[in-house]
């Protein structure tokens, strides 16, 4: 819940520190592995009995992985092994904590007491199971009342006023199971939809393109892709495409060149046929004699 609506103005606060903490030297990994390394004395302070200890402790193992998501920003080392290393540390260091919490509880009121951090502690794996899987399927599963921010938050005025320890306990794992509903309908609804296509890359656009042209071209009649010779010489009801060159083909061009874009152009315009098809002789010696009549001043247009 406060990841959610706070997200934008802890960002604001944090990136100067993030900034701040690129001049040292350390790394977001260096950050996450210290809130884990933290959560040990965290945990045993608590189950020793000293709660204030362990509630410093516990805030200050929260801190690292308040700040490491900023260094990772300011400093361009975000990546995907960084994120999987940040959630695994939370889990690790939530494991760690509340296992000090059962402790405690199971000293402090006996019974079956040391049930309900375990109990807290089952709820809010299935939390962030759910929004990992949701993560992996490429569905947006944040959000809830009871995030890994509340949880440390209710377990700090868990530690500060002991004798309600139980109760704030058990609000945890009420709200901690909404939060796994919320995160579940959520997946829900979204994956019932049909996943958003997919888009296309420049590069794979050009790769099918040529594998088309290839396609085409194979099935094409080999003589029509020859280069053939120009002017006079050239063959009779050559294509549109006869002049393009090929790699190892090709000959001298002769003629004027202007007579030979007139022939190509008026073969285009009249000719019935496909245009990549051979044209009879006959129409080829009449656009011939057409462009070289006499009596027709300047150059043709084209």
């Amino acid at each position: 819940m406060f990841d959610a609506r706070f997200r934008t103005a802890v960002d604001r606060v944090v990136s100067p520190a993030g900034r701040a903490l690129r001049r040292t030297g350390l790394s977001p990994d260096h950050l996450t592995a210290m809130g884990v390394l933290m959560s040990i004395p965290a945990a045993w302070a608590i189950a020793a009995g000293h709660l204030v200890v362990g509630m410093l402790v516990l805030i200050g193992s929260a801190l690292p992985d308040l700040f490491d998501g900023s260094l990772a920003k300011a400093s361009g080392r975000a990546s995907r092994r960084g994120a999987f290393f940040d959630s695994v540390g939370d889990r690790v260091s939530d494991s760690v904590v509340l296992v000090g919490f059962a402790w405690y509880a199971q000293d402090r009121f006996g019974g079956h007491a040391a049930l309900v951090p375990l109990a807290v502690l089952g709820v809010s794996q299935l939390v962030s199971y759910i929004r990992a899987k949701g993560d992996a399927l490429g569905i947006d599963a944040k959000g809830g009342l009871m995030e890994r921010g509340e949880r440390v938050f209710v377990l700090c005025f868990a530690l500060k006023f002991p004798a309600d320890m139980l109760w704030l306990l058990w609000l945890i794992f009420a709200l901690s199971l909404v939060t796994a509903g919320q995160r579940f309908v959520k997946v829900w609804r979204q994956a019932e939809k049909p996943p958003a296509p997919l888009p296309v890359e420049p590069v794979a656009v050009v790769l099918r393109w040529r594998a088309w042209r290839e396609e085409r071209a194979a099935g094409r009649d080999t003589a029509s892709w020859v280069r053939s010779p120009r002017g006079p010489g050239r063959p009779a009801g050559a294509g549109f495409f006869s002049g393009s060159r090929r790699p190892g083909t090709g000959a001298a061009a002769e003629g004027r060149w202007h007579e030979r874009r007139v022939q190509r152009r008026l073969r285009l315009n009249e000719d019935p046929g496909p245009v990549l098809g051979p044209a009879p002789d006959k129409l080829a010696a009449d656009l011939r004699d057409d462009v070289t009549a006499p009596g027709r001043r300047g150059r043709p247009r084209i």
